[in-house]
């Protein structure tokens, strides 16, 4: 597995994006995370972000009853786990235009899709990304 990416921003500075269910696990069992993940996590020189197709997932899900994890608590995990908002753009949103269907969460795509656009790796357990051509990930 390809460790995580440098960015040009500087020599230590890495950029990782947390997919929604690394981003409620760092949350709510912060022991379910791998010791790499964790360990990443623990670094501050790391740059963490979360995609604003998380929020829409989390939101999406709450709505329907699947998940409970209210607005403040998602709010409150964003500025404990210092995470930056990533916006979605119109360039992530063509790169799923020639974005293989490896994996059908439409949701997942996007942030694939996004990580691939932005040159960032993902912490995620979800084997399923690895299909993507030169996507990193993190676990």
């Amino acid at each position: 597995m390809k460790k995580w990416m440098i960015s040009s921003r500087a020599a230590t500075d890495v950029r990782l994006l947390l997919d929604t269910v690394a981003f409620i696990g760092a949350t709510e069992n912060p022991a379910q995370l791998s010791k790499r993940a964790a360990a990443a996590l623990a670094r501050s020189e790391n740059i963490f972000e979360i995609s604003t197709i998380s929020l829409v997932e989390i939101a999406i899900k709450v709505a329907k009853g699947k998940l409970e994890f209210p607005l403040r608590v998602v709010r409150e995990a964003i500025a404990d786990l210092n995470l930056r908002i990533l916006p979605y753009t119109a360039e992530h949103a063509f790169r799923l235009f020639d974005l293989p269907l490896h994996h059908r969460d439409p949701f997942d795509r996007q942030i694939i899709a996004q990580a691939l656009c932005e040159e960032i790796a993902i912490v995620t357990s979800d084997e399923a990304f690895r299909r993507y051509q030169g996507i990193r990930l993190l676990w």
